[in-house]
């Protein structure tokens, strides 16, 4: 029993060094402030905590290749749209 008990405080240690504990107890605090509850505080519990993981340079950088393909697309949608009233084609 005190073998278990030791290794429970160990990962306790663990968790709260890491700030781990920290974190969870933010987000939990978060969501019970919450006015409306979420349906799912599953899904409240994932968007929070991977919203405070730190961004990974790679996800970053698709981010704002796809904002730049959307700005592209909608000029083109935009063009394509002045050209076919130009030409009558409907």
């Amino acid at each position: 029993l005190q073998a278990g008990d030791s290794k429970r405080e160990q990962f306790r240690r663990y968790l709260e060094k890491s700030g781990v504990l920290d974190t969870l107890t933010k987000v939990l605090v978060a969501l019970y402030e919450e006015p409306e509850k979420p349906n799912s505080a599953l899904d409240f519990l994932k968007h929070h905590l991977g919203a405070s993981a730190p961004e990974n340079p790679e996800i970053e950088a698709l981010r704002l290749e796809v904002a730049e393909m959307k700005e592209k697309y909608e000029a083109l949608l935009e063009e394509n749209k002045k050209l076919k009233t130009k030409v009558k084609v409907y």
